[in-house]
């Protein structure tokens, strides 16, 4: 255990308290937010560290007492048994935290391969996702869709937000950060008349939503675009030009939004997608040019890649990279993730405890 490590953060979260105390830290508000996000970081494990010093400190007593009183010394046994795991807890807190886990998302459902059976497989992922949100007490606001002909959706776009004034260590971004990559389907489309099984695939993207001062965009890079909302079939559903499509010149990144009644508050939801592209693709180059493979495979495999079959015909769910499958395929469809998300967590964490060790 890093004990230099450990008194460098006890000093910070005494100084955390301090400033959080101070009426006028909350004057502004994104930097109360911050503060108060680190400070429910810190929290468990000063909270650990406290709980293992004085549960030391209980042994180094109840030892010195009991040649006068053998309770002391089965109380002193119990507590030496209990430090290890403390300590075990205490090296764990103390890993290296995703420095995004806090953070809300922007989840980006795309149909792929399969034509209008991938559209309407697209539509069942979001729907999944938006009921997990729900059962979690999450925010969700679509910014950008496109439906199918047959109601599915060719792209959605989805901002999932942690409940109003929620700033714990564990946002939405630790729990649905693993869920980027290409999800696959085997079932028997609507459109097969003569029921066979086929496979097809949808991709889902997620980013972690950037603070306001975290990305900065020059309004002189972007190309800005307005047309009229479109409706499924490519049907136009508005009168008006209120659709933006914006290009940020120097990467080629395209962003829409047509789902505000407004062009300015489509231009400012589209902006707020850019923003999270910008910042996942510099820290895929900063990644890159360190030469650093990613601190885990779960949290990085390829997009290119499947991450997880959904088939049907068995009710199954199988997860290709912790190698998870149950058969519960219509509860995980309907927002049940948490067997499938909390062994992608579980093997993160393993991942990290022995790159520690």
């Amino acid at each position: 255990m890093e004990t230099s490590k450990l008194e460098g953060l006890l000093a910070e979260y005494a100084e955390l308290e301090q400033r959080l105390a101070d009426p006028g830290v909350h004057a502004d508000q994104a930097g109360a937010r911050k503060l108060g996000r680190r400070y429910a970081e810190l929290t468990p494990i000063v909270r650990c560290a406290r709980e293992l010093d004085q549960t030391r400190s209980d042994l180094a007593t109840a030892r010195e007492l009991a040649g006068e009183d053998a309770a002391f010394a089965e109380e002193a046994d119990e507590l030496a048994a209990a430090i290890p795991a403390l300590e075990s807890r205490l090296t764990e807190l103390l890993l290296p935290r995703d420095p995004h886990d806090g953070s809300d998302v922007l989840l980006e459902v795309k149909s792929g391969e399969g034509g209008e059976e991938s559209a309407l497989f697209a539509g069942d992922l979001l729907r999944m996702y938006l009921r997990f949100a729900e059962r979690q007490g999450w925010r969700t606001e679509i910014l950008d869709a496109t439906e199918s002909d047959l109601g599915g959706y060719k792209d959605a776009t989805v901002a999932v937000k942690a409940k109003a004034g929620d700033t714990g260590p564990d946002g939405v971004w630790s729990k649905l950060k693993f869920e980027g990559g290409v999800h696959r389907v085997q079932r028997v489309p609507v459109t097969e008349s003569q029921g066979r099984v086929h496979t097809s695939a949808a991709g889902v993207l997620v980013y972690p939503e950037p603070d306001e001062v975290e990305v900065e965009v020059n309004e002189n890079d972007l190309r800005i675009d307005v047309y009229r909302s479109s409706g499924p079939g490519g049907q136009s559903v508005n009168t008006t030009d209120s659709a933006v499509r914006i290009t940020h010149l120097p990467t080629g990144v395209v962003v829409s939004c047509q789902n505000e009644k407004s062009q300015l508050q489509n231009k400012l939801r589209a902006i707020q997608v850019l923003k999270a592209r910008l910042q996942a693709l510099a820290e895929e180059e900063a990644e890159r040019e360190a030469s650093e493979a990613r601190r885990s495979q779960v949290r990085t495999v390829d997009r290119s890649e499947r991450i997880r079959t959904y088939n049907f015909p068995e009710n199954r769910i199988s997860d290709h990279r912790v190698n998870y499958k149950a058969y519960n395929l219509d509860q995980v469809l309907d927002g049940d993730l948490d067997g499938v998300l909390t062994a992608l967590v579980d093997a993160d964490r393993q991942e990290r405890l022995a790159s520690a060790s």
